[in-house]
């Protein structure tokens, strides 16, 4: 379960940018995650609703997960698809020469804080 060193990451970053910026404790993070990073969402929640209760400045600090469609590109027609009902064979021509547009992001967007 890779998705627990996830969130000691975001947060160990979030608490620095806090630190820094004398926030007294933060409420929420919202995290923007591609559906094919191979985060499994609810086992990052349950991670991270154990791993706040454990840092003085995040206790109770909700999560927010806004989800990225992942979209591919195929170099041969233009075709802009959806990777997860597609994979990387383009529907409309049927080429393999593809590339992924968004979906593999991992990012932190916003914090509410005091």
């Amino acid at each position: 379960m890779h998705e627990l060193g996830v969130v000691f990451h975001v947060i160990d970053s979030v608490e620095e940018l806090a630190k820094e910026n004398n926030v007294k404790h933060i409420n929420s993070v919202t995290l923007e995650i591609g559906t094919v990073t191979g985060v499994v969402p609810s086992y990052l929640e349950d991670c991270w609703n154990w791993a706040v209760s454990k840092h003085e400045l995040m206790t109770e600090c909700k999560l927010k997960i806004e989800k990225i469609d992942a979209i591919t590109h195929c170099q041969d027609c233009g075709e802009n698809y959806n990777t997860i009902i597609y994979g990387k064979t383009c529907p409309k021509c049927q080429s393999p020469n593809t590339y992924l547009v968004q979906g593999n992001e991992f990012n932190i967007k916003e914090m509410e804080v005091i």
